[in-house]
């Protein structure tokens, strides 16, 4: 060890080793980019024009905002992670990242994500977006998730407030159509987040984390991953009948949610679970899932900008 290396362990200063990919991995990119693709959709099927810099700006502000959310919850849940072989590797549970990085990292980047979406977008946003990470930090990350089975069901709210506030930055208010878009995601999580925690039960169970297969049994599980497919489907309809999406748009949802239905009701009645095979019907829905929402979303952008270019050439 070098005389520095010493001088500075015996004074307590550590220096980081943390690179830029350990920082980027706290914002937990996949989650993000839903949640920033989410929010475009709803900024762009918002009525009125945009400002093309103002919505970069927004949409740059939602994304951090989200990275914020995402590295405050590996600081808290650094414990439960390394138990987990998901999370073990992730840069807090490892090692690469001290917890108290990640608390500055994180809050340092809620505070600027929210600041910059007030400032020069719209406090309304900012403080959906403000709601938002309290309610994914504090409600859902320090209390749901390690006290009750309906953890994902009540937490998926704040993975569903992207498109509200992706709609609010663009027009000031809350429309019934980004509650709708709200929904959507809202209703997709517990059949989403309950199939992943199926083919994982013992990953949560060595943590102990409530997940509804380690409380309530994988049957009870697998009924109601059904009944919310049964529900989601035909909310996943609704842009249509609202009015604000194209009679394609209802058809290829409607397709969409019908191959929801099939894999939850596969799910449900293979009995192979109960023999203790490998849970591919649980990793087919998780994956087909993960296809749905996007698919929706995509479709629904799709269909909004092709609605916009139609009457543009009609005028």
């Amino acid at each position: 060890m070098s005389a520095r290396e010493s001088g500075l362990k015996d004074t307590g200063i550590q220096i980081s080793e943390a690179t830029v990919s350990d920082f980027f991995a706290l914002l937990k990119p996949r989650v993000m980019a839903l949640a920033v693709f989410t929010a475009f959709v709803g900024l762009m099927v918002a009525p009125g024009a945009m400002n093309p810099v103002i919505a970069v700006i927004a949409i740059g502000a939602i994304a951090v905002g989200a990275g914020a959310a995402g590295a405050l919850n590996m600081w808290y849940d650094a414990d439960i992670d390394a138990l987990m072989s998901r999370t073990s590797k992730r840069p807090v549970p490892s090692g690469r990242v001290t917890p108290g990085e990640a608390l500055g990292f994180g809050m340092v980047l809620s505070v600027l994500s929210i600041m910059t979406l007030g400032v020069l977008v719209g406090w309304l946003a900012a403080s959906l977006l403000a709601f938002t990470i309290f309610f994914y930090v504090v409600i859902y990350t320090m209390w749901l998730k390690r006290s009750t089975p309906q953890n994902i069901v009540i937490g998926g709210a704040a993975g569903a407030l992207p498109p509200v506030i992706g709609w609010a930055a663009a027009t000031g208010a809350v429309g019934v159509e980004s509650l709708v878009l709200f929904l959507i995601i809202f209703l997709w999580t517990p059949p989403h987040f309950w199939a992943l925690a199926l083919f994982k039960i013992g990953d949560y169970a060595a943590a102990g984390i409530p997940m509804m297969p380690n409380v309530a049994g994988q049957a009870s599980t697998r009924k109601q991953i059904f009944v919310y497919s049964l529900i989601l489907a035909p909310i996943g309809v609704l842009p249509w009948a609202v009015g604000f999406a194209s009679g394609l748009y209802g058809i290829v949802s409607a397709a969409l949610g019908a191959g929801f239905i099939w894999h939850a009701w596969k799910l449900l009645v293979d009995k192979r679970l109960a023999e203790g095979w490998e849970m591919k019907r649980a990793k087919a829905l998780f994956a087909y899932s993960i296809l749905y929402l996007f698919a929706i979303f995509a479709v629904l952008l799709a269909d909004t900008v092709a609605m916009r270019v139609v009457m543009s050439a009609g005028n």
